[in-house]
């Protein structure tokens, strides 16, 4: 049954017909279970706090051209930006976490307060993810939020996988100060 409903899940999205994510239910159950585990790490918290005061006072200006600097680092050979992120305790740990869950997690990335990223298991595309559905609907939401993107076939991969986002929250005092992005494969669950 359950290769089933991949195959009928991944002939929809080829054909164009996939509208909803047939995984939601498992997506939001491993939402609320491991990605939130790792979601409230310390060092998660504390790595977004400790970024939330660095940027607090940045402007659309600086964020765009942090953001357009990041873009164009990724197709350098000298990243000057992009490895001061990645070479973080914070960016260890989410390799780590990726590298655990045995192909389960394709990537994880975890945002501040403006959708920088703060950490990541690899390197995206772009360093602001505040205008995208997956910093919107969970930070802009409030704690406990939930994003589940639609399923995509990764080109590199070739396996269907959906992008899982929730809010990271001081524990504290309960207010959200980030978000984290876990890639999911599907096929994995």
């Amino acid at each position: 049954m359950r290769t089933f409903v991949k195959t009928a899940a991944i002939l929809m999205l080829t054909t164009g017909f996939a509208s909803a994510n047939e995984f939601e239910a498992e997506l939001m159950t491993l939402a609320k279970g491991k990605i939130a585990e790792i979601a409230e790490a310390g060092n998660v918290i504390s790595a977004v706090k400790a970024q939330n005061i660095e940027t607090a006072s940045f402007d659309q200006s600086k964020i765009d051209a942090m953001d357009k600097t990041w873009r164009a680092e990724t197709d350098a050979s000298d990243q000057p930006m992009i490895d001061r992120v990645l070479d973080s305790p914070l960016s260890a740990f989410l390799a780590d976490a990726q590298d655990a869950s045995d192909g389960l997690f394709t990537e994880i990335f975890v945002m501040d307060a403006r959708g920088l990223n703060v950490g990541q298991s690899d390197v995206t595309s772009d360093y602001w993810q505040g205008d995208e559905a997956k910093w919107k609907k969970t930070y802009g939401a409030g704690a406990g939020a939930v994003h589940i993107s639609e399923l995509e076939e990764d080109d590199s991969t070739q396996t269907l996988q959906s992008q899982v986002s929730v809010t990271v929250v001081d524990p504290s005092n309960g207010n959200v100060i980030g978000a984290v992005t876990f890639g999911v494969n599907v096929e994995k669950l």
